[in-house]
């Protein structure tokens, strides 16, 4: 049987190291860290975890709670935060939080009982009274992510949503489109409600005028992108340009705005959010928003390490978008502008 002294042999380190490596304590060089694992894919070393959370009282786990398990949106979240819960010598724990503030909530309790080091919790719905209660009633450390909590900025990780969108609407007027249509993220989320706030800082920006009927309130699906652009084109609402809320209603609303006739970008510009790795392969490339999840799920993994090994950790810095320019961006009417190289 490969024992620990077995792989730190092979790793070329002490045996206090490799048991630092996969406890996720002290602190251990990211190049030694490969080492050990290396030693132990090498010798097909499986540490026997019960026996360490019975001589250490700890799960050696990490909780995590996702609003769903559909999309590339958390497949990437959750690949990355295996990988990095690994890093930490931890096993990952995750749970479905069914997208509501219950289900949510019990979903915690349940990875709580099971005596999880730390629970990660993604939310879109649950308020932020809500969320504090919980971190002051769970045992063990809660971060958050997804949602800013002003009275605990240590506690959270979260992504400048409002920005990125006015950013991208911007983008858009200074290519020369003043009439730019939207379609919404959920608006009963604080996603979709930022997003439309930072279009709407956007326009008044450049002095244009609200107007209700180019903006539909989305579900985040293709058929919703879909019918909701197919509306509008129906009503004859005039707009050079569309900012969709996510990729998925993006390419919902390409096929509507194909099956009217008209061309992308030639006759209306499309711009999307979230950088799906399906908006390269639309024809033209979809313009999208960069969402860097894998940075945050690895941030707040590392901030719950961080707490359940009580190290000092402070506020972290809200993250942002970068704008990923592709073809689907033309000119607007009567302009001679040339479109951004993509990224």
């Amino acid at each position: 049987m490969v024992t620990m002294l077995d792989v730190s042999l092979r790793a070329g380190v002490s045996k206090a190291t490799v048991s630092r490596v996969l406890n996720g304590t002290g602190q251990v060089k990211e190049s030694t860290r490969n080492q050990v694992f290396k030693a132990m894919e090498e010798l097909e070393y499986r540490p026997n975890f019960l026996a360490r959370s019975l001589a250490n009282r700890t799960s050696n786990s990490i909780g995590l709670v996702v609003s769903s398990f559909d999309g590339f949106y958390f497949g990437c979240l959750l690949q990355q935060a295996a990988r990095r819960a690994e890093l930490h010598g931890k096993q990952l724990i995750v749970t479905d939080g069914h997208d509501t503030p219950v289900r949510e909530e019990l979903a915690v309790q349940m990875l709580a009982d099971r005596r999880c080091d730390a629970i990660i919790l993604y939310t879109r719905f649950m308020s932020e009274e809500a969320i504090l209660q919980l971190i002051d009633a769970t045992p063990m450390p809660l971060i958050v992510i997804n949602r800013q909590l002003f009275q605990a900025r240590d506690k959270c990780v979260f992504f400048e949503q409002q920005e990125a969108a006015f950013q991208a609407v911007d983008y858009l007027v200074t290519q020369g489109h003043r009439a730019i249509a939207c379609i919404t993220a959920p608006i009963h989320t604080p996603t979709g409600q930022a997003r439309l706030m930072g279009y709407r800082k956007a326009l008044e920006k450049h002095g244009i005028g609200w107007d209700a009927a180019k903006v539909k309130y989305g579900d985040s699906a293709m058929t919703g992108g879909y019918t909701l652009c197919q509306q509008m084109l129906q009503q004859g609402v005039t707009f050079s340009a569309l900012f969709a809320g996510n990729d998925d209603m993006a390419l919902g609303a390409a096929k509507a705005i194909r099956q009217a006739g008209l061309r992308i970008p030639q006759d209306i510009s499309l711009f999307g959010f979230d950088d799906a790795p399906s908006a390269q392969w639309l024809e033209p490339g979809l313009s999208t928003v960069y969402l860097p999840i894998d940075s945050m799920i690895t941030t707040a993994i590392d901030q719950a390490i961080k707490l359940v090994n009580s190290e000092p950790i402070a506020a972290i810095p809200p993250f942002t978008g970068t704008l990923v320019l592709r073809e689907s961006v033309a000119p607007g009417p009567g302009t001679r502008l040339s479109t951004a190289p993509a990224r």
